[in-house]
């Protein structure tokens, strides 16, 4: 599990250093591997599990270790890479919920293993439903039990063999006390009146297909707005194109191939012209394949440059064109964030939970009428679920202005 570092607080708080039963060792065998199964299957209750990745080192999403823990059968530490066949496990783990931290992260890679829920609870979206200003895993923890996980090596490069002991123990620590947040969570979720919010959440996060590919993802490189000429972003459009497919090939991250800082240097420079620049790390890797990519942006006749502005999000026109193009779903998407805004306020969660920035867009694009309705039709196709659908309605249509209307 990788989070974004957050402040714990310290008075008071005992350090957990090493799991009640010790660092498990590695399950690296077809033998170790189905003993593990059937210590989890002899087990009880949910299962706490946890996955570790090599991002920022690898280009794939690929999860190079699992951390499951049951009541009843301990902490199992699996090494995805020395099992060919998951059947077995995934069997087992359909029995039961799935508790998870921050799911979103770690479905994808477990999936690619046929590892799916059937239920989860993802102790962040609780946090975060709750109006927790602090929702790592590592925070919560502390705040739950005055606990202070070890938390050293979340951005480790985890595809490395052998693994760490001391690698080990914070994996294993990573679903030590998962199983008992997720009781304390789903207790004030209970006692507030959110726990069918929760509920409906969860469900959608299991139910979510996989993330639409962005149509352009080169513009998202790092500083782009530094490129103001059409053949600067060509040439920003071909190295990015070349470096993923050179990354791709040696299962590298992109960034270590080659950095988004060069990209930028290399396509604003004045003027653009041949040969290449010489700047040094252009030579690591592929410099043929960065060389070509340069060559064919500049060799582009005018029509095939990109356009100084991608598509806009979700499909719709950036929001920062509606004034111009459609001033009447301007005013509504001012409308529609005042509304979210407050509602979230008074309810004491995070307004993106409330209701999604995507989905907000789209209800002030497409709305064309006062009818609640309509407004439910909408917000029901855009993704939103029951619970936001009937706290969003009211108060958007109370501010929606009446001569906004398409």
């Amino acid at each position: 599990m990788s989070e974004a570092v957050e402040p714990v607080p310290t008075s008071g708080v005992e350090r957990l250093d090493v799991p009640r039963e010790g660092t498990p060792p590695v399950v690296g065998s077809r033998d170790a591997f189905l003993e593990a199964v059937d210590r989890l299957a002899a087990g009880s209750g949910p299962f706490a599990i946890d996955s570790e990745r090599a991002s920022g080192y690898r280009y794939s999403q690929r999860a190079y270790l699992i951390q499951i823990r049951r009541e009843g059968a301990g902490t199992h530490l699996i090494d995805p890479v020395a099992i060919d066949d998951f059947a077995p496990l995934a069997a087992v783990l359909r029995s039961d919920e799935w508790i998870l931290h921050a799911a979103t992260q770690d479905l994808p890679c477990l999936g690619e293993l046929g590892l799916r829920p059937a239920r989860i609870f993802d102790t962040e979206l609780a946090g975060r439903l709750l109006g927790r200003p602090r929702v790592g895993l590592a925070t919560m923890v502390v705040e739950e039990f005055g606990l202070e996980l070890a938390k050293e090596h979340s951005a480790a490069d985890w595809s490395v063999r052998p693994l760490p002991e001391n690698w080990l123990t914070y994996a294993a620590l990573d679903v030590e006390l998962l199983i008992e947040l997720r009781g304390n969570l789903a207790a004030e979720l209970r006692a507030k009146g959110k726990d069918e919010w929760a509920r409906q959440e969860f469900a959608a996060v299991v139910a979510a297909p996989p993330p639409v590919a962005h149509a352009e993802p080169w513009r998202r490189t790092s500083h782009i707005t530094d490129i103001h000429t059409a053949r600067g972003l060509a040439v920003v459009r071909e190295l990015w194109t070349a470096r993923d497919v050179v990354a791709r090939e040696l299962d590298i991250a992109p960034g270590r191939v080659l950095h988004d800082r060069v990209i930028i240097a290399v396509a604003g420079r004045r003027p653009l012209e041949s040969p290449l620049p010489a700047f040094r790390e252009l030579r690591r890797h592929a410099p043929e394949a960065w060389a070509q990519a340069y060559e064919r942006a500049l060799d582009l006749d005018e029509p095939a440059l990109p356009a100084k502005r991608g598509p806009g999000r979700g499909g719709l026109p950036d929001p920062r064109q509606w004034q111009r193009i459609n001033a009447p779903a301007a005013v509504r998407l001012e409308a529609v964030r005042t509304a979210v805004r407050a509602t979230a306020e008074t309810l004491e969660l995070p307004q993106e939970n409330l209701l999604s920035p995507a989905v907000q867009r789209t209800l002030a694009w497409s709305i064309t009428t006062s009818d609640p309705t309509e407004v439910a039709a909408i917000l029901r196709h855009a993704g939103a679920r029951p619970w936001q659908i009937e706290l969003v309605t009211e108060p958007v249509l109370t501010l929606l202005p009446e001569d906004a209307e398409s």
